[in-house]
């Protein structure tokens, strides 16, 4: 957790120095999205002290996951028994609530995917539902945790509303400059990589082929808590992070799911998957006019 938030601050003042020392406007993206990927990633931290695997004091794992989902834009308390499920009903339809977003079936609909606008969009609807004490849509929580979730949502927009008012009292707008702009920007990286999660797995209660493990390079492995060996998490959800990687060199015989080429390599075949079945829709539909 210090290694990630020194990531975060180093990557904060090489943006700050970009910004300040008039870099190209090239220059300032790319620093953007360096300190946005650690931001972003704090999902995988919120995500493995939700498992209360990341530390041995149950309250620092809680407070963890809160903090960290405030800078990634996820709330921890309502991501616990959402999460809760997933895990429990994985990849089966209709008890999935990961499969209520449904995963690209077209080039359109991969970008759209890709480009998180569904994710804010959702996102927002769904802290300002549940701020407004509105839990009946999630069938998930029941009256305790779904009064425990109204509140920490409130307090996490009113935290979000006092940095956006201290920015404008300052006279710069640090919140959005340091925060909204550099998690806009590396939004979708992590959609790419939550994508790889279970698109194409089969659509089972088979823990060795609903989920997929993806091999990548060591500084995404650790920003994303190991997160990659997704498919041996599953299987055995009570491990801690950094035992992934000793599981999965015992589990990956039986895994069916492993994309050896990376997130890259990966989503090549998605999207030359994504394109066959697009051409193939339209030679259907073409036939079918000649036929008319």
């Amino acid at each position: 957790m210090v290694f990630h938030l020194a990531v975060i601050g180093a990557a904060g003042w090489l943006y700050t120095l970009a910004l300040g020392t008039g870099a190209p406007l090239v220059l300032q993206a790319l620093a953007a999205l360096l300190l946005g990927f650690p931001l972003v990633t704090m999902f995988a931290a919120m995500h493995e002290s939700v498992h209360r695997t990341a530390f041995e004091s149950r309250w620092l794992n809680d407070s963890v996951a809160w903090f960290a989902g405030l800078l990634s834009f996820y709330n921890s308390s309502f991501y616990r028994p959402y999460h809760g499920w997933h895990h429990r009903f994985t990849q089966l339809p209709g008890q999935d609530p990961e499969l209520e977003d449904r995963k690209p079936t077209s080039i359109a609909s991969y970008l759209l995917e890709l480009s998180a606008l569904p994710w804010w969009l959702g996102k927002l609807r769904t802290y300002l539902r549940l701020a407004t004490g509105n839990t009946r849509s999630y069938g998930f929580l029941n009256e305790q945790t779904g009064a425990l979730v109204v509140r920490s949502v409130r307090l996490q927009l009113l935290t979000y509303c006092a940095a956006a008012a201290l920015s404008a009292w300052l006279g710069y707008p640090y919140f959005a400059v340091y925060w909204l702009l550099p998690v806009a920007a590396a939004q979708p990286l992590l959609r790419a990589i939550l994508l790889a999660e279970h698109m194409g797995c089969s659509e089972s209660n088979d823990m060795l082929s609903n989920t997929r493990t993806t091999y990548t390079v060591w500084p995404v492995r650790v920003l994303m808590w190991e997160m990659p060996y997704h498919a041996d998490h599953h299987r055995y959800p009570a491990l801690p992070f950094f035992a992934l990687k000793s599981a999965h060199q015992k589990l990956a015989p039986y895994l069916s799911q492993i994309a050896r080429t990376g997130y890259s390599g990966l989503h090549l075949g998605i999207v030359s998957e994504l394109c066959k079945r697009s051409t193939l829709l339209d030679n259907r539909t073409h036939d079918g006019g000649e036929r008319d």
